[in-house]
């Protein structure tokens, strides 16, 4: 048997990881849909795990491939670009009507723009590896996608209806796609790792922190947006130490597939 149609099952369990984050991300806009909002944001939570897991488990099982690499930008694009702004318009930015519609199109808009220029800047070899590695340019899908139902999450919290007030969310969804779509470092924290007298500690805060998320879900999730927003602008300050001043992205017309238009 030809060896080129066979498909290694290393390769498959990633992809595989992928496909379920994109039902995760299709059935949030199905819970949208229906109105069972706090399920449509749970799902979103569970295509931001599995969008971690199938990364990692390509590169542990060797099972890395251009295929698996295209389908995670497509799943992407769907969980994390088009179901929130469907989530959001859904919950509340549909009553400013056009406006609404018009953030919730530049959101998904700079989320694939983000994942196009993360793909181009991942195959440039002229890109310091080292920058590479500690930072993104923008805020990254998963975060972004989260950050964007923070007030969705903090509603579900505080049952405030100022985090539903739309005019507030046009502004605030608004910001996210900016900082989604700008050259603003942010940690990748890929290079994290912990000493060994400490692992002990970890997992009794990975223990703490699961049984939060069963208790205290919204409440956790909205600590945990808190202290990322947080690190954006220590990592603005981290990466002029290191590099000096952020520079432009790279021209994202000059790939291979485009005509330069």
């Amino acid at each position: 048997m030809n060896k080129r149609h066979i498909f290694p099952l290393r390769s498959l369990v990633p992809n595989t990881i992928t496909v379920l984050a994109i039902c995760a991300g299709m059935s949030a806009i199905r819970f949208a849909i229906l109105g069972r909002y706090e399920a449509a944001v749970l799902a979103i939570l569970i295509a931001g795990v599995l969008d971690g897991l199938d990364g990692r488990m390509a590169r542990l099982l060797k099972g890395a491939s251009k295929f698996g690499a295209e389908l995670d930008s497509l799943s992407d694009i769907v969980s994390f670009g088009v179901a929130p702004a469907v989530i959001m318009y859904s919950w509340t930015l549909r009553d400013v009507k056009g406006v609404g519609w018009l953030l919730a199109l530049i959101f998904t808009i700079s989320m694939a723009l983000r994942l196009a220029r993360f793909n181009t800047m991942s195959q440039d070899e002229e890109v310091n590896l080292e920058e590479k590695r500690d930072y993104f340019a923008g805020i990254p899908a998963p975060a972004s996608a989260a950050l964007a139902l923070w007030p969705m999450i903090l509603n579900f919290l505080t049952g405030s209806e100022f985090f539903r007030n739309p005019v507030f969310c046009v502004v605030y969804i608004g910001l996210i796609a900016t900082l989604t779509v700008s050259n603003v470092p942010t940690f990748s924290f890929k290079k994290l790792s912990i000493k060994r007298e400490y692992v002990l500690f970890y997992l009794l805060g990975i223990a703490i922190f699961a049984t939060l998320l069963v208790t205290q879900i919204w409440a956790t999730m909205s600590v945990v947006g808190l202290l990322y927003i947080l690190t954006i602008p220590l990592a603005i300050i981290s990466h002029r130490r290191r590099y000096g001043p952020v520079s432009p992205p790279p021209d994202d017309g000059s790939g291979p597939d485009s005509d330069g238009q």
